[in-house]
């Protein structure tokens, strides 16, 4: 029986932005029962690069908020190829408010190349938006989750991961920007990317042996129920845990994961 192919970080990033990977609706359909989508930020519109709502997991409710890319070329441009505008963030600020006061667990899933970076986007406070998310998902009293299962690039991804647990699909990665764009700004040559997945440290075997994720889930055929025991796992070690102590050991763990990140 032959070995499975490691892959380079290049490699995991091509293979991070394959079209035919599932998207949140198919973790969604896999995962949860009874899923009720809610739209709109109250605000001004609803963005379809996020996803959310609530859901039933293991007979108790939940809420559930992801990024969203398309299949194909016009399900891309409804969602923004999976590029989220201000509108985005307010809607997963408010799911996860609304998770406060009702007390359910709020899991995330993070496939974005990184948030929409247009005039419009920032006219509209992508910035504030991108920063209230975080805000928001910090202070949270209850159990939080995050699976990056794809892209999980800058802000636009770290706004719905700032979570208890945060867990990575064998070929996803996690990264300050692109490739490209670290490139770009290190390189002054986009297509330099391959030689910039070396330093960068995007990969979730990497980001696991530096402490930055908390465990990593195996592709395949196998993988929506290693993310469902996993889910089960958590929530439920999280949930014996009081409000308090949840958001205290969250602050200390991205604490401590600051002053390794100075360190490195």
């Amino acid at each position: 029986m032959s070995e499975k192919k490691v892959l380079t970080p290049y490699e995991r990033v091509v293979t991070a932005r394959k079209a035919g990977r599932p998207n949140i609706l198919e973790y969604i359909n896999a995962l949860f029962d009874d899923f009720i989508e809610l739209h709109g930020d109250r605000l001004y519109k609803d963005d379809k690069s996020v996803v959310g709502g609530i859901a039933m997991f293991h007979g108790k409710p939940v809420t559930v908020i992801g990024h969203r890319k398309g299949k194909n070329t016009e399900e891309n441009i409804q969602c923004n190829f999976g590029m989220t505008s201000p509108e985005g963030y307010r809607k997963a600020i408010r799911l996860m408010e609304q998770a406060e006061r009702f007390g359910r667990p709020v899991i995330t899933f993070v496939d974005t190349p990184g948030a929409y970076p247009g005039m419009e986007a920032e006219s509209n406070g992508q910035s504030n938006a991108i920063a209230g998310s975080i805000a928001c998902m910090s202070k949270l009293s209850v159990p939080t989750v995050t699976v990056i299962t794809g892209e999980g690039n800058s802000g636009g991804a770290l706004a719905i991961a700032m979570a208890d647990s945060v867990w990575m699909l064998e070929n996803a990665v996690y990264s300050i920007l692109s490739p490209e764009g670290f490139a770009s700004i290190m390189y002054k040559d986009p297509k330099m990317a391959e030689q910039a997945c070396e330093i960068m440290k995007i990969t979730a075997p990497e980001l696991k042996e530096y402490g930055l994720i908390d465990g990593i889930i195996p592709e395949g055929n196998r993988c929506f129920s290693a993310i469902d025991r996993m889910l089960e796992a958590e929530l439920l070690r999280l949930g014996k845990l009081k409000p308090k102590e949840i958001v205290n050991l969250r602050y200390q763990k991205y604490r401590k994961l600051d002053g390794l990140c100075n360190r490195k």
